[in-house]
């Protein structure tokens, strides 16, 4: 719909600092064609003063916050604005200088319901010579398969299943023992009580 006399902000141009508004952005572009220095400059004092009152924030960016107000105005002037700046705005630029992407571990996981915890303490397990010590971590590996699986199995666990499982992946190097290694009992999230799955009793 096309109004007579009105403009969307989509159809004008970008700004250089949206945060400042199209209002202050218009007073750089006029300071950058008053005829003297000398009026330009001052011109500039009075917008860094309007700016920091339209972002007042920019005081709790650290370190000087009157260069980057200045540095602000430079980039919003597009490099026109020719005065003595109280600052070097050289590095104004970097502000615009999209930092690198941190490229994240791609690393696959065999088994995606269990993790990469389980999967760093099976390999662990595989490791380690036999003894009391592989034998703890044995026990909380196959607690932590059991809570992994019970919370991604919708409550459906069974120890025998762990271990089982537990000797498969580390090609029967540790078979638990259930008589005398017995499993925790782990409760579902739903079954406890105070969470918003427990089941409700039904009034009479």
């Amino acid at each position: 719909m096309n109004i007579k006399g009105m403009e969307y902000n989509t159809q004008r141009e970008r700004l250089p600092l949206p945060e400042y508004g199209r209002e202050i952005q218009m007073m750089v572009e006029h300071a950058a064609q008053l005829p003297t220095r000398e009026e330009r400059l001052s011109c500039a004092k009075r917008i860094v003063k309007v700016m920091e009152l339209k972002v007042p924030q920019v005081r709790e960016s650290g370190g000087n916050y009157q260069q980057t107000l200045w540095d602000h105005l430079f980039l919003m002037s597009r490099h026109q604005l020719d005065i003595d700046w109280p600052y070097d705005p050289s590095g104004a630029e970097q502000m615009n200088v999209k930092p690198e992407r941190v490229k994240l571990p791609q690393t696959s996981i065999r088994h995606r319901h269990y993790g990469r915890l389980v999967e760093e303490m099976i390999k662990r397990l595989t490791l380690m010579e036999p003894g009391a010590k592989r034998d703890e971590l044995a026990r909380q590996t196959a607690n932590q398969m059991k809570r992994d699986l019970i919370y991604w199995g919708h409550g459906s666990a069974d120890d025998v299943r762990v271990v089982a499982e537990l000797a498969r992946l580390t090609d029967g190097q540790v078979e638990l023992d259930l008589s005398r290694t017995p499993l925790e009992r782990v409760a579902f999230v739903s079954d406890q009580p105070g969470t918003s799955g427990g089941r409700k009793k039904r009034k009479k």
